[in-house]
């Protein structure tokens, strides 16, 4: 079990909004509390006591000296040049996974706002599912220990405050990428007029890891897999299924009441062309 919360407890403050944290919708969309695993992160739709055993189907991380850590050393030392550009402000966003921030990571790719009060089965869609995405990379995570890019070359990352305990979590498979990775395939499922531009926000938010010193290229593969594998997981779990339909009509509304996303939408679509 050891480092099993740790990828979730990343960047999340110690002290939550009200709203944010409680584990209630409030309004006129209340419904039943959903319980929180810890401050801030709820509880998944998957069993919490048989959590995917993503060491099972995720090879082992490159070796020194192979190909594919030569491929990682070569992706790493472009991504670092990328420091400070605009494309560096976005992976910085994308290394914080808390509520109500984390939110509107896709608002732009979905071209729907992503908030509790506008589309608030999708909102907790996206909650509860940050968990289930998250834990999955972790028995992967604790067999092979990978030591992170900033504990090697030792440059900076976008999140400083947070390199201590990064120091203690593996590198490998990527957790934010599962994360991420998994919220794409289900906006694409929900939104497939919209699946490719879900996608390449999907992709970006797995190599922003990569920008920002803090994961190798093949972390991010890995953890696009583990993404994947728990998504495919979830379709079997019938509260799931009832959310995912919630969540589209969630969409449905939010068209058809003429909004969009909010945000710099342009500058995002730049940065999505910086590919690594």
């Amino acid at each position: 079990m050891k480092n099993r919360y740790l990828a979730l407890s990343l960047l999340l403050p110690t002290v939550c909004a009200l709203a944010a944290c409680s584990g209630m919708e409030t309004g006129k969309h209340a419904a039943a509390p959903v319980p929180e695993i810890m401050p801030g992160v709820l509880q998944g739709y998957l069993p919490m006591k048989t959590p995917m055993q993503s060491v099972v189907f995720v090879p082992a991380s490159p070796q020194e000296g192979s190909a594919q850590q030569q491929l990682d050393d070569q992706v790493s030392a472009y991504a670092r040049t990328l420091r400070y550009t605009p494309r560096w402000a976005m992976a910085t966003h994308d290394a914080h996974l808390s509520f109500p921030a984390a939110a509107d990571t896709f608002s732009c790719a979905l071209d729907v706002p992503i908030s509790e009060k506008e589309t608030p089965a999708l909102y907790m869609l996206l909650r509860r599912t940050l968990a289930d995405l998250g834990l999955a990379s972790y028995s992967a995570k604790n067999a092979y220990a990978r030591p992170r890019p900033f504990m090697v070359n030792g440059e900076p990352t976008c999140t400083p405050e947070e390199e201590e305990t990064l120091r203690h979590d593996g590198s490998y498979p990527s957790g934010h990428t599962s994360i991420g990775w998994g919220w794409a395939l289900m906006l694409a499922e929900l939104a497939p007029d919209r699946a490719e531009a879900v996608l390449a926000r999907g992709r970006a938010y797995g190599e922003s890891r990569i920008v920002c010193n803090v994961h190798w290229y093949s972390d991010v593969v890995a953890g696009r897999m583990v993404g994947a594998g728990a998504f495919a997981t979830l379709h079997a779990n019938t509260e799931f299924l009832t959310a995912m339909q919630a969540a589209k009509a969630d969409i449905v509304s939010a068209r058809k009441r003429g909004l969009t996303a909010g945000g710099d939408c342009a500058q995002e679509q730049k940065n999505l062309s910086v590919g690594l």
